[in-house]
């Protein structure tokens, strides 16, 4: 049996598609979906049971859920401008060291999503080495969240059964239920292809013009199968960066979009809002030299690759 968290959200229903294509049916799925349509990335996979998060918890720390032979833990609160901080030390840090512990007790193999925005404005660069994590300094609490669950497993010396992954710049199907968090392909693919014309936040940086800003963006597709590369391989452990290890510019998510749908590039840039001033990252470049030594040479979707896949993805419909 396969615990899988956040097995109706993005990544999660992506990887649980992905280990039903692999022959994997016997998988426990743990979500929220109260008040979101998160069900519909359910819809046409294979499972054995669904459970709410809180009551899976409590019946986990009553004993009363059998141990499994992996739990898979994508489950968490992903919103980068998240201010309800008790809510996400409960949720993404609390949860998460009980689903550890679990997997310690019972000897059972653990995976868990970390995030590039542990790297906060990248001054202490983006190394996934052991020893430079304590160094980082998050921008937002979501960041500190995933932050303080890195360091609790180094400093509990679980990294040595644990699988830990930082994802950088996500996008793909699936992430339409994320609202402001989901991609700008996602959000605004629609408006590109009817009327020819995307906003882009303006830089406030003079090392960077507008538009120019840059991220690592990687395909889901790509991130599910480094996911799956690192199941199928469970003698490999410690904490990952999950990124291309290539930046790319907005303006370059902007042209692909565009070419994509067969419009010329118009772009407006806009003000960026208050709140997102000082929490912005400017720069993110996954250092993927662990990853490769670990054994995973696959090459990842060239960005326009990617975006045309899932810009007729979208255009058609909205689940995977």
């Amino acid at each position: 049996m396969i615990v899988l968290t956040g097995g109706a959200g993005f990544i999660g229903s992506c990887f649980l598609k992905k280990l039903n294509d692999e022959g994997y049916k016997d998988i426990v799925v743990v979500d929220d979906l109260e008040h979101e349509d998160k069900w519909k990335n359910l819809v046409g996979k294979t499972f054995i049971e669904y459970i709410q998060k809180d009551t899976f918890i409590d019946l986990v720390q009553q004993g009363k859920i059998k141990d499994p032979d992996a739990i898979i833990h994508m489950g968490a609160c992903s919103s980068t401008t998240c201010t309800d901080n008790e809510y996400l030390i409960k949720n993404n840090y609390e949860y998460s060291k009980k689903l550890a512990l679990w997997a310690e007790r019972s000897k059972v193999y653990f995976m868990y999503a970390s995030s590039a925005a542990t790297y906060g404005d990248g001054n202490q660069g983006y190394d996934d080495d052991h020893s430079k994590i304590k160094e980082l300094a998050p921008l937002n609490m979501y960041g500190y969240s995933k932050q303080i669950f890195d360091l609790w497993i180094l400093r509990n010396g679980y990294q040595k059964n644990t699988v830990g992954l930082k994802f950088f710049n996500v996008f793909g199907p699936n992430e339409y239920h994320k609202k402001e968090m989901m991609s700008i392909v996602c959000k605004k693919i629609n408006d590109v292809s009817a009327n020819g014309k995307i906003t882009l936040f303006r830089s406030y940086k003079e090392a960077y013009k507008d538009g120019e800003q840059k991220r690592d963006f990687i395909y889901v597709k790509d991130a599910i199968d480094v996911m799956f590369f690192f199941f199928s391989h469970q003698d490999r452990s410690g904490i990952y960066n999950l990124g291309t290890g290539q930046a790319k510019t907005w303006n370059d998510i902007a042209f692909a979009m565009f070419k994509a749908v067969g419009k010329k590039p118009n772009i407006e840039y806009i003000e960026m809002p208050e709140y997102l001033k000082e929490k912005y990252q400017y720069f993110t470049e996954a250092k993927i030299n662990k990853l490769r030594d670990a054994g995973y040479l696959k090459e990842f979707t060239p960005l326009e690759q990617a975006i045309k896949d899932y810009a007729d993805y979208l255009l058609e419909s909205k689940y995977l």
